[in-house]
């Protein structure tokens, strides 16, 4: 494995043959962090202050419900050969993992998170979101939404059916145990500023 390098201002990334290897890097978790896809190291792109909003009221909405489910920004998860870091993602407070002090582990969670979210930033594959999404729900996920600022519409992912492209005033679906009523206008409505 080379080290890391700046060549020209451009990071040189270390050859990676393995999930193992690349867990092991020291600045996996900087910001923008590291996600390893089909056995490549890829960073994120810096989402800008839409998706730093939406992925903070997100998490405030959830964590307002008092469920037994928790979401959590930017949390590492690796699962099935590839690690990735969702905008958000919603696991089940039974799951959280703890060390012997009873306190969340630092390093992710090592499985699928019940709900994940992604917010695609102007610079981001919507392709890359897509198929971490897909990939969460072939490993257990049981909801999935990738939220376009841009075109202001929400594609929904849920295990055996077909994408739901929702917009206005559709519905969003929500993990079935949470009492969360959200239409993709109002998931928007978190952008605009107050004067």
């Amino acid at each position: 494995m080379k080290n890391i390098g700046l060549t020209q201002g451009k990071i040189t990334v270390p050859e990676i043959t393995t999930l193992e290897e690349f867990l092991k890097l020291p600045y996996i978790e900087e910001s923008p962090a590291w996600e390893y896809i089909n056995a490549e190291a890829i960073q994120k792109p810096m989402g800008g202050a839409k998706h730093s909003l939406l992925q903070k009221r997100l998490v405030t909405a959830i964590d307002a419900l008092g469920s037994n489910y928790e979401a959590f920004p930017e949390l590492r998860c690796t699962c099935g050969n590839r690690s990735v870091v969702p905008d958000v993602v919603v696991i089940s407070t039974n799951q959280l993992p703890l060390d012997e002090n009873g306190e969340i582990i630092s390093s992710g969670i090592d499985f699928a998170p019940a709900w994940v979210i992604e917010i695609l930033s102007p610079a981001q594959s919507q392709t890359k979101v897509t198929g971490n999404i897909l990939h969460c729900l072939r490993n257990g996920s049981q909801l999935g939404w990738l939220i376009d600022p841009s075109e202001r519409c929400i594609l929904v992912y849920q295990p055996n059916s077909l994408p739901d492209l929702l917009s206005g005033q559709d519905i969003l679906p929500v993990l079935e145990d949470l009492n969360l009523t959200l239409s993709v206008n109002e998931v928007f409505a978190w952008l605009q500023r107050k004067v």
